[in-house]
Parts: structure tokens; C-alpha cells; sequence
């Protein structure tokens, strides 16, 4: 299968604020690239009479964990959907420190007690150990991860699981997909998307580059040759990634 010379890159994200500036760019702009930005996965709230489905009553917890502004943002929708207050003793714990002070949306961040880890759920258990006494709800999404579920299980902590919200594909109809070359994706529900919008798509030399580990495999098993990969020892963002890629291609040349 031959590669692409990339010219056109399809990004499976929002196109961030001032991308000009963004070392996405910066990276079009050296090599002449034509960059695309399309949102592959849309996040939907369930319903209360969905939630109601999972018998979940949301006061016999005394403490939430959050994983992501959407954890945030679906939790106080549905207490507010079901008509549920939220007593000032509610603990929070959050994913990292930028997630806590996302919760100033719906309380008064500085009367409430709140905890929070440095970036990622594993280092988020070892605040969570220091208050094994609480009864903690997971508000999630439908598709999560598992390694997030196994940590609490081995580390014994009382928690019940609330799906919240859900993971669906966009509608990418509008897109030309066979004008790219080079398609970066940073989930796996991202490839879902593609194949549900594209069940006949081909790679037919079309660079795929992904970002994490999950997102990778989910690359591989959809059959999918995997070109870039991120991040690495020597390419922590996916765009010094692709960048070493451009680089690698044209010393062959």
C-alpha cells in the first residue's frame, strides 16, 4: 500500500481557538499543509426517565469523583432534572485541578469540600484512599474506561458507577473523506465514527495517525494500517509526530 504525500490533513477534533497560532498552525504553515478540523463523536445526555432505569438515588452518596467538565456539566443537569439538592456536604473529587474549578459553574467553590489529583485517575486513588469512609458515585459516560473501573475495585473503594451521558458518532456526511491524506484520531469512538459514516471506507494509502494507546488498538483492530502514532519518547503531542513522519518521508525520497 503506498503512502500519500500528505497535503491535506483531516483532524477528528474542534479547530482550537486561534489555530494559526497553535502548533497545528505553526506545522501547516511550514510544510504547506491544508489542515480540516471536524468533531468525529458528539456527547449526549441520557434522559431522567433513562437515568431513573439505573435506580440510582444520587443523596445516598456523600461524595462525587469527577473525570471531565462533561462528568461536571451531566451530573448537576440530572439533580436538577430529578429535582434532587445538593447539601453543602457533598465532597467532590476531581480528576485534576483545572476539572475542580470547572465546579465553580454550580457551587461556591470555596464553601464546599473539594479534592483533586494531579492529572490523571490513577494518581486521583491515592486522594480517594485517604477517604475510604465515603460513598462515592462515578458519573460516566456509556463508554469508559475499563482500567478507571478495575482501580476501584482493587483499591476496595465504595463507589456506584451512573451513566450519565453518552458517546455518539456526528454526522460526517458533509466531509469528502477520500480528498485526505493523513486522518488523526484521538478515541476510539473516533474510529466508530468513521466506519458508521463510511462503512466502505478504504485506507488505499491514506496516513492514520492516533493518539494514546486505546486509540491505536482500536486503529489496529479496525483492520487499519497504523502510520503515526503519539505520544512518544520523542514526539509527546501529535504534532511532532506527524512532523517526524514528514521528515522520516522525505529522507527516503
Amino acid at each position: 500500500m503506498d503512502k500519500k504525500k500528505i497535503k491535506k490533513i483531516l483532524v477528528s477534533q474542534p479547530e482550537p481557538p486561534n489555530v494559526e497560532k497553535s502548533p497545528y498552525g505553526n506545522m501547516a504553515e511550514k510544510h504547506k499543509l491544508k489542515l480540516d478540523f471536524y468533531k468525529f463523536i458528539k456527547i449526549e445526555g441520557i434522559t431522567s426517565k433513562e437515568f431513573r432505569k439505573e435506580k440510582i438515588a444520587i443523596l445516598n452518596h456523600s461524595a462525587i469523583i469527577f473525570t471531565s467538565r462533561h462528568a461536571v456539566d451531566h451530573f448537576f443537569r440530572m439533580a436538577e432534572e430529578m429535582r434532587v439538592v445538593i447539601p453543602d456536604s457533598m465532597k467532590y473529587f476531581c480528576v485534576s485541578e483545572s476539572t475542580s474549578f470547572y465546579l465553580q459553574k454550580y457551587i461556591q467553590y470555596r464553601k464546599r469540600k473539594i479534592f483533586h489529583g494531579k492529572q490523571n485517575f490513577k494518581q486521583l486513588i491515592d486522594v480517594l484512599n485517604k477517604h475510604k469512609e465515603e460513598k462515592f458515585l462515578l458519573p460516566v459516560s456509556d463508554i469508559h474506561k475499563q482500567s478507571m473501573i478495575e482501580l476501584l475495585d482493587n483499591n476496595k473503594l465504595n463507589y456506584t458507577k451512573a451513566v450519565l451521558y453518552k458517546t455518539i458518532a456526528s454526522d460526517l456526511s458533509k466531509i469528502d473523506i477520500k480528498k485526505y491524506d493523513l486522518i488523526i484520531f484521538f478515541s476510539p469512538s473516533g474510529i466508530t465514527s468513521l466506519f458508521k459514516n463510511f462503512p466502505d471506507f478504504q485506507q488505499n494509502g491514506t496516513v492514520i495517525a492516533a493518539f494514546g494507546p486505546t486509540t491505536s488498538k482500536a486503529v489496529t483492530e479496525s483492520g487499519l494500517v497504523l502510520n503515526i502514532q503519539a505520544p512518544t519518547k520523542t514526539a509527546p503531542s501529535m504534532t511532532m509526530a506527524i512532523e517526524e513522519y514528514i521528515q522520516k518521508e522525505k529522507k527516503k525520497k
